[in-house]
């Protein structure tokens, strides 16, 4: 197989896939789970059944209220999305690396050509501790400020997004996240998610608890 990265700095790239292959993923045997759910929203409490199966699909059951079940949906594919497991080749196969500034904490820019969305990275030691990216009218950052360092990878665990209009520069939405997540059999599993949002200075705190986790029998062929 022909090598595509012969022409780009091998340093922007290396360290780029590294940090990429460092992170936290679930392997080909992940039996997908089940869970309790209670949905904290302001005063608001909900209740209901999630259930992740082994092919990555989502069903959530018995919240009655339609944004709320919705709501609950689109967290959980955003968690598959970060414990996904693709092969660098096919995320980042055809984007081709340089370096950037270096900042005071040590974390270093990777420019990326090739990327749909526009994305830009920092990376800091093996971990990619910021992610930049525009979609047409909607620019975000994602920092990472901590970690959780598994035997397996990092899954960050504390982190704020900021959204932004990429023409203006004016901040739309803040979010702060605090993730927590406890070992099942052989897999990290969220069990808590605390959402601390502000928008036109209006703030939120969103609560997503996770209990009963329970990894899914492998089914017998």
């Amino acid at each position: 197989m022909a090598n595509n990265y012969m022409t780009e700095p091998k340093n922007a790239l290396n360290l780029f896939r590294t940090a990429y292959e460092h992170r936290y993923t679930w392997d080909a045997n992940f039996p997908g789970y089940r869970a309790d759910i209670e949905l904290k929203q302001g005063d608001e409490v909900y209740l209901g059944h999630i259930q992740i199966h082994p092919d990555l699909s989502v069903e959530v059951t018995g919240i009655a209220d339609e944004d709320v079940k919705q709501s609950v949906y689109t967290q959980l594919r955003d968690i598959i999305t970060h414990r996904k497991r693709n092969s660098f080749e096919q995320a980042h196969g055809k984007n081709k690396f340089s370096l950037g500034k270096t900042d005071d904490s040590g974390a270093i820019e990777i420019l990326v050509e090739g990327d749909a969305m526009g994305s830009n990275y920092s990376v800091r030691g093996d971990e990619i501790c910021r992610v930049s990216r525009v979609m047409g009218r909607m620019g975000f950052v994602i920092n990472t400020h901590e970690s959780l360092d598994t035997d397996q990878g990092y899954i960050a665990s504390r982190y704020d997004v900021v959204f932004r209009n990429p023409q203006t520069q004016e901040i739309i939405r803040e979010l702060e996240f605090e993730d927590t997540f406890e070992k099942f059999g052989n897999y990290y599993i969220m069990t808590r998610q605390v959402i601390h949002s502000k928008e036109a200075d209006k703030l939120m705190t969103t609560e997503f608890n996770y209990s009963q986790v329970k990894l899914l029998e492998p089914v017998a062929v």
